[in-house]
């Protein structure tokens, strides 16, 4: 029997989120920009993925990150986020997830007690700064990617939730959200309805993807709404808000109930909250320079804040950022020999999505 892959990884874990961070596996993706970087991920490297996230190695709730070289001139390094629903470019808790352990394990060897940290991803280079203590992140502060509002209160039809069409906001955080308020669904964002909640979310998901089309007008390869996020709604003066965001790990399909399903981010999901104050600073209900407490479906919390406004695309953008903390859970080296059955790792039916099963592509083919 012979390894004919290993991967090193640090395991880290942002406000309940876990982010498997590679720190080896640069060598697998090609591209001169982060956007060709992500595009080849998405074309050659599914195999990639499910071997990392599936099992016996993952489960549905896990994500990863493949650190890479940064393409920015003073940049530290880039990343591609690595779900169960495929490559994304963006990811506040990754990104956490990411800096942290490029710190604690010394990738970046820069005294504190403040470190400004520089990360190049498909939608623009994000900036980090993390608050160190004895080598210690005690958090980690994400100036994020533009965000904007391409719709409120858009009617979306969801037969299997009701008559009623469900309103939804569809806002771009870093990736693409409908975002709808829990109480129109009849639900509460309770851990113990969480079949209920990913249900909600995968059918929202479902009808967003045949209902609307929405492109980022400077990233055409950026397009479609990949999460949906369930919110308690307006905010409550000195209460934090709620929500939970829904990540479908297989294909959704109108005539397969069984497909309807997901995980819910544990963390409050960065991108997601950047999204969240993107909407409500449309609405008047968030104002710049105003904290913005987030909190998660197992009570974890980020502190997001709007330090500005700009454009993107001609449109009106804020300049959101989050506040959250990464802790290290271990370290690993995950490896694959030649006699495994499941070079793409595996999927049942009894905690997986339907359809979310192994690829039979096998990450062979990248460059040793």
């Amino acid at each position: 029997m012979t390894e004919i892959l290993s991967l090193d990884a640090v395991e880290v874990h942002a406000e309940g989120e876990p982010g498997r961070i590679l720190t080896s596996a640069a060598h697998f993706v090609e591209g001169d920009t982060m956007a060709e970087r992500l595009q080849y991920c998405r074309q050659h490297l599914d195999g990639l993925r499910r071997l990392v996230l599936q099992e016996p190695r993952g489960y549905p709730a896990m994500c990863a990150v493949i650190l890479l070289p940064p393409v920015t001139p003073g940049s530290d390094f880039g990343i591609v986020v690595l779900e169960q629903g495929g490559f994304t470019p963006m990811s506040g808790s990754n990104t956490i997830c990411a800096v942290t352990a490029a710190i604690e394990t010394g990738i970046i060897d820069r005294p504190g007690p403040e470190v400004l940290v520089a990360v190049d991803t498909a939608v623009g280079t994000v900036h980090a700064t993390a608050r160190v203590e004895g080598g210690k992140v005690l958090s980690v502060t994400v100036a994020n990617v533009p965000s904007f509002v391409v719709e409120l209160d858009r009617p979306l039809e969801v037969p299997e939730l009701g008559t009623v069409p469900v309103p939804v906001d569809i806002v771009f955080g870093g990736q693409f959200f409908a975002q709808a308020r829990v109480a129109d669904l009849g639900l509460e964002l309770d851990p113990a309805r969480g079949k209920e909640l990913a249900r909600a979310g995968a059918l929202i998901k479902l009808a967003a993807t045949e209902q609307i089309d929405v492109v980022h007008p400077e990233n055409p390869g950026i397009r479609g709404v990949n999460l949906v996020m369930l919110h308690s709604g307006d905010p409550v003066p000195g209460e934090a808000s709620r929500n939970t965001v829904v990540l479908t790990n297989g294909p959704v399909r109108a005539d397969d109930p069984q497909s309807w399903t997901g995980v819910l981010d544990r963390s409050p999901c960065g991108t997601g909250t950047s999204a969240r104050m993107a909407a409500l600073h449309a609405r008047g209900r968030l104002g710049l320079d105003e904290p913005f407490r987030h909190r998660s479906i197992i009570g974890t919390e980020f502190v997001g804040r709007l330090v500005g406004t700009t454009t993107s695309g001609g449109r009106p953008a804020v300049l959101p950022t989050i506040t959250g903390r990464g802790w290290v859970t271990g370290h690993g080296r995950w490896v694959l020999d030649d006699s495994d059955p499941f070079p793409s790792g595996y999927s049942v039916g009894d905690i997986w999505a339907p359809g979310a099963t192994a690829s039979p592509l096998v990450p062979t083919e990248a460059k040793d």
